[in-house]
């Protein structure tokens, strides 16, 4: 993939709706350190089938964000931590907790 794009344009493409997106080179939203854009290097409907792919290529920092309809707000992203590599840190859209 590779196409650098906003977080509207991301939404705005039926490609990605309903898909876990990667993005590496993010820009952040100042205020919410949510990812407003990015490069997408890859997508898939299902998150751990998306990480599994980016642990292994040459992508594993990327910022992983879905892509909803229904979202507003800056993206709920997915972070590995440099530092240990096997912590996974889910940080939900505002006003839309994380449950599992």
């Amino acid at each position: 993939m590779g196409s650098r794009l906003t977080w509207l344009q991301i939404r705005e493409r039926r490609e990605f709706k309903g898909r876990w997106v990667a993005l590496d080179e993010c820009r952040y939203d100042t205020k919410t350190s949510q990812p407003i854009e990015g490069s997408v290097v890859d997508s898939d409907e299902d998150l751990v089938t998306l990480c599994n792919r980016m642990q292994e290529s040459d992508n594993r920092y990327c910022a992983i964000v879905y892509c909803d309809d229904a979202e507003t707000a800056p993206p709920p992203t997915v972070r590995r931590s440099p530092s240990s590599p096997s912590f996974t840190e889910f940080t939900p859209a505002p006003g839309r907790p994380y449950t599992h």
